[in-house]
């Protein structure tokens, strides 16, 4: 007889993964194979929710996993591009919050498949028309349907992998085959249950605590068929109060040894899973919990110095996080950034996680900074050249921008804002969608490549303002997935509302910046910034969002003031000369009172030079602070941002003409341009230029 383990090398892996509380996707037949006709069942009500109930058109965004894909996320065969709305991927209403999907003529042939590729699995991601809504799994990462190889199989729905109980629960076990004549139950390896047919229920009570086994083996007259999950029975949470001078995230203790900190109210018990216990549920490895309930802790030893290890956290059996305070991500996007970028960039575990990991590393070797006595540039007399590093050159790294020095310092400015540069969601983005405050994003290179170029600028007598994006979170934070019902945050959650204030702007997840936690946590990003990286200031996106008085942020709004000049103390006490820039374009009342006080504004004038650059009527007064009543020159005036349309771009369009005079001519188009300039820079101020204009 032919013994065939159902799951095997990557299959094994992914298997692991798609074990979960709930079913988001069925399919009939529930064993598919590559040949065979599918309907895909998607249950709205399951999962993330963003879906439930939704009354539109849904989509399917839907590839495989293959024996050539190079770890469990790596899709294959994507049916179209995630905006693209194809009939093929477009779901049939079955009933209320159910959707199907026909998979025809077969899987290989649906999908595209070559003849001699293995599909392991198909991967699923929903979404409304427009892609704003999507249906995922509970913790937002993307839905997957194994596909069985023809013959006998087996598979556990229940316990998932890792599921956590205590000793003396009853662990409900589940296990249904295709073509099974019976079906076997050993729980470490001890046969508890043997039965007659193709569905196996059993109910089991555990009495020793640590990691257990479950197999199920199938059988018939000409093969069998294997599937096997962890489950853990915990012992009782250590109360103990966190070791004085610890600070969240990594606490680096010895050349050996860390101990992690993760703030995490009404959570009950958390376990770290990493390379250092082979990411199995471990009693060694299961956080103290201090008696205020708030923090959870622990020591790891026996580290390898200078050895990097990736780790998450597994919180009460349900979820698995990274650090939120990582200085480091391992992420699966990381497969997309090349060896130039990121030399000897560690490879994401994907033989253990779907989530987005964390990194630490003990001894490691300090930045050796060159210029240590830089003074930063007046604030009235800046001139800002805002860039985005992917945009401004295709090598996208910090090494390649250090070589743009040269032409930078050329142009005369005496500052550089990087729009954001901490890790945001996946590699190519604004950054406007933040997920980890304390991580330099890889897709740009390392961090000592970072300071390097920050150090160059300093030795060049350029500021380095840092975009930072603090009126929201994206779903990949950790911060939001901890306390995160499907759709919103809980009400348990410390630092988010449940739903933003401002009615007409809002992206992500809003802060909550009434919150004494988000307040500790705003200063906490920035100070690290501020001293670890020595950047000289932030320009801190849409501050018209730093309040929980409703409406559209527009309006003199005094908490927010009080909010914004609270955190400005903080930041001046950690630099007294660093910038405080905000994009605030609020009421003129309020700007002026944060202006006196002494932070930045950007000034918004592209209408008006634009207006007077394609040759019409305009008026550049609000570009000098004097017209808006200020008594310090700390309007940020500028032409144009990352958010507006190039002015040359205008004048080839939409420019005047008169008597042979015509602006949409190149050359006459280009002059225009350098006369907008000169009634721009000379203004008394400081001034932002945004890349190539």
């Amino acid at each position: 007889m032919n013994l065939r383990w159902i799951v095997i090398s990557i299959t094994l892996i992914v298997c692991a993964f798609t074990n979960g509380n709930s079913q988001v996707v069925t399919t009939d037949p529930e064993f598919p194979t590559a040949s065979d006709v599918v309907i895909v069942y998607f249950d709205a009500s399951q999962g993330n929710q963003e879906l439930k109930d939704f009354t539109g058109d849904i989509y399917a965004h839907t590839g495989v996993i293959t024996n050539e894909s190079s770890n469990p996320s790596d899709w294959k065969y994507v049916i179209a591009d995630w905006d693209e709305n194809t009939t093929k991927a477009k779901l049939s209403k079955v009933s209320t919050n159910l959707y199907q999907l026909a998979i025809t003529p077969h899987i290989k042939d649906f999908y595209g498949v070559a003849e001699d590729e293995e599909i392991l699995q198909m991967a699923f991601v929903f979404r409304n028309t427009d892609g704003s809504i999507v249906g995922r799994e509970e913790d937002g990462s993307d839905i997957f349907a194994n596909v069985y190889q023809p013959g006998l199989s087996v598979n556990i729905s229940s316990p998932y992998d890792d599921q956590i109980i205590l000793p003396g629960d009853q662990l409900h076990i589940s296990a249904s085959s295709n073509e099974a004549d019976s079906m076997f139950l050993f729980i470490d390896d001890v046969l508890i249950e043997k039965i007659e047919g193709i569905s196996l229920d059993y109910s089991h009570t555990e009495s020793t605590s640590g990691s257990h086994l479950i197999k199920v083996l199938a059988k018939n007259s000409a093969e069998e068929a294997l599937d096997s999950v962890f489950y853990y029975a915990r012992g009782s949470v250590n109360l103990e109060s966190l070791p004085a001078g610890w600070k969240n995230g990594i606490n680096y203790l010895a050349d050996d040894s860390v101990g992690l900190a993760l703030f995490a109210p009404n959570k009950d018990y958390i376990f770290v899973l990493g390379d250092f216990n082979d990411w199995r549920l471990d009693e060694k490895y299961m956080m103290n919990k201090a008696p205020d309930s708030y923090y959870h802790w622990i020591a790891i030893g026996d580290l390898t110095p200078q050895k990097e290890y990736i780790y998450q956290y597994y919180i009460d059996g349900e979820l698995k996080i990274a650090d939120p305070y990582t200085e480091k991500t391992s992420d699966p996007n990381d497969k997309n950034i090349s060896n130039e970028t990121y030399p000897g960039l560690i490879e994401y575990p994907s033989s253990k996680t779907r989530e987005i990991a964390s990194v630490l590393q003990t001894n490691q070797v300090d930045y050796e900074w060159k210029n240590t006595d830089f003074i930063a540039p007046n604030k009235g007399q800046l001139v800002i050249y805002e860039l985005l590093i992917r945009d401004f050159i295709a090598k996208h790294d910090y090494k390649t921008l250090i070589d743009t020095l040269d032409y930078l310092d050329s142009l005369g400015i005496n500052a550089i804002e990087l729009m954001p540069f901490n890790e945001f969601e996946g590699n190519e983005s604004w950054g406007y969608n933040p997920s980890f405050y304390f991580a330099p994003d890889k897709y740009y290179g390392p961090k000592n490549d970072l300071k390097a170029f920050i150090d160059s600028c300093h030795g060049r007598g350029i500021a380095v303002i840092m975009d930072m994006v603090l009126n929201h979170s994206y779903g990949q934070s950790p911060m939001v997935r901890m306390y995160f019902d499907g759709t919103k945050p809980t009400p348990e959650k410390p630092w988010y509302n449940e739903q933003s204030p401002n009615s007409t702007y809002s992206w992500g997840f809003d802060f909550n910046h009434e919150s004494v936690y988000t307040q500790e946590f705003v200063d906490s990003v920035n100070r690290f910034w501020l001293g670890k990286y020595k950047v000289d200031g932030f320009r801190f996106d849409f501050t018209k969002g730093f309040t929980n008085t409703p409406g559209d942020g527009g309006a003199y709004d005094a908490s927010r003031i009080a909010i914004l000049k609270r955190m400005a103390d903080i930041i001046w006490e950690k630099n007294a000369n660093a910038y405080v820039i905000l994009e605030h374009l609020a009421d003129n009342s309020e700007e002026k009172e944060l202006a006196n006080y002494g932070m930045l504004l950007w000034g918004n004038m592209n209408h008006d030079y634009l207006e007077a650059s394609m040759g019409y009527n305009s008026d550049f007064d609000r570009i000098s602070y004097q017209e808006r009543g200020w008594n310090s020159p700390h309007l940020v005036g500028y032409m144009e941002s990352h958010d507006e349309e190039r002015m040359m771009y205008k004048n080839l369009q939409y420019g005047n003409s008169a008597e042979g005079y015509d602006i949409k001519y190149l050359y006459t188009g280009l002059h225009r341009v350098e006369l907008a300039a000169n009634f721009f820079i000379p203004v008394p101020g400081p001034k932002m230029i945004w890349q190539f204009g």
